[in-house]
């Protein structure tokens, strides 16, 4: 007898397509991808080869699948942020359970309206908000729960995106302007805020933000610069350059991200043609971008608990770090280790999570993997409380960005909704 398995479709199968069904394949016998829906033809042709999938069950646009009668318990959208509403909306209204790349939509009211959709159609649903499924997270939720440094008072956390991540993605790249994509924190940093509010594990009342496009902006550019890193004569003495992110990387042998997602050529002279032909070898200085490359948000729990939040550019890319006040001791982490010490005895317990954990290594410190752990258990078994990214605590978290947004945009403080339903 054939064995029964959770069959998945994916829409869009750029690099967050590609590497949850990498762990499908890798980890989860009980499932598989059964089709996909993507416009670029190189790379559906590379995820129907890896997983077998009928011809006729790949797709170049998204509607052609769903015009089809069901064929999938699920689907994954990985499309762009500004293509996730009409086909999330679709899917649901289909009965297809979802996973949905964070963010879930561009508007608060787009959001609204995806919430409404999976609520009407009473299925199962997650956002792809990897940390809160990370080892590290579940531990450090556990010794907060345990009482073990009393109530938290306040929090500190920085996101230290990292400099060439920064003109990789966010000036560069597919995140880079607003119109294309949405604004810097929710495009980033939305999973720092849903994080957050999973940690402190309360509705927030008042946030602030201040934040601003600094440095990657014409009026920084070198003089003498050129337009293209690859003809410039500034370029041995610049960061961001283009050829120090991306050619060195080629000359090492080491193809994979962020290399792979400027050429699908992935030799020396395809890096070298993408470089002069393509966005991913412009000046930094001379890009559309518009999205801020520094912000802060001060946030108010109805707890009365206090947290400040940090987004920079401009550092080392490393792991988030966040310090955790509370009023019988404080913790300090950073993905991997988690150190606790305790008021009362003056000493310090420390937690490598890394040798308890063998998936800290893989895509978000084994947050990918957790996620898709979660969401394939959640339909094998059809119990939604698998799912630790729902869509209730996803959309309220979703509204504190777009009113951090909004504190910074209009430089004021943004008194959230208290109490009552959020739909």
């Amino acid at each position: 007898m054939e064995m029964s398995f959770v069959k998945i479709a994916v829409v869009g199968a750029g690099c967050r397509g590609r590497g949850y069904t990498d762990i499908i394949a890798s980890h989860f016998e009980e499932a598989r991808v059964v089709a996909v829906a993507e416009p670029r033809d190189h790379y559906r042709t590379t995820m129907a080869l890896k997983h077998s999938i009928k011809p006729e069950l790949c797709f170049e646009d998204w509607k052609h699948l769903a015009q089809k009668p069901k064929l999938a318990d699920a689907v994954i959208i990985a499309t762009p942020d500004n293509e996730h509403t009409e086909p999330a909306i679709a899917f649901a209204n289909l009965g297809y359970h979802i996973l949905l790349e964070k963010p879930m939509a561009q508007t608060e009211q787009q959001c609204r309206d995806i919430a409404q959709a999976v609520l009407k159609n009473n299925i199962i649903f997650a956002v792809c908000h990897v940390l809160r499924y990370t080892s590290y997270t579940q531990q450090l939720r556990a010794i907060i729960d345990a009482g073990l440094i009393g109530d938290i008072i306040s929090i500190q956390h920085l996101e230290p995106l990292g400099y060439w991540h920064q003109a990789h993605s966010y000036v560069r790249g597919n995140w880079r302007n607003e119109r294309e994509s949405t604004f810097m924190l929710m495009a980033k940093s939305c999973h720092d805020l849903d994080w957050l509010r999973y940690i402190v594990g309360c509705r927030c009342d008042k946030i602030s933000s201040f934040g601003s496009l600094k440095h990657f902006t014409a009026s920084q550019k070198p003089k003498g610069a050129s337009s293209r890193c690859i003809t410039c004569g500034c370029e041995t003495q610049c960061p961001y350059s283009a050829k120090k992110i991306y050619m060195e990387r080629a000359q090492r042998g080491e193809f994979e991200w962020p290399v792979d997602i400027i050429t699908s050529d992935l030799t020396i002279d395809g890096v070298e043609k993408a470089l002069r032909d393509g966005p991913y070898g412009r000046c930094v200085y001379e890009c559309d971008n518009d999205v801020v490359d520094n912000q802060i948000v001060n946030i108010l729990f109805e707890n009365g608990v206090t947290v400040g939040f940090t987004m920079t550019a401009f550092t080392e890319a490393s792991d988030r770090k966040t310090r955790i006040f509370g009023s019988r001791g404080e913790i300090y982490g950073n993905g991997s280790i988690i150190k606790r010490y305790d008021f009362l005895s003056d000493k310090t317990t420390e937690i490598d999570v890394t040798k308890s954990d063998g998936t800290i290594n893989t895509g978000h410190g084994g947050g990918d993997f957790g996620l898709i752990k979660s969401f394939i258990t959640a339909l094998s078994k059809n119990d939604k409380s698998y799912i630790l990214s729902g869509v209730s605590e996803t959309l309220e978290s979703h509204l504190m960005v777009f009113a951090a947004e909004k504190a910074r945009r209009q430089s004021c403080v943004v008194e959230c909704s208290k109490g009552g339903t959020i739909i």
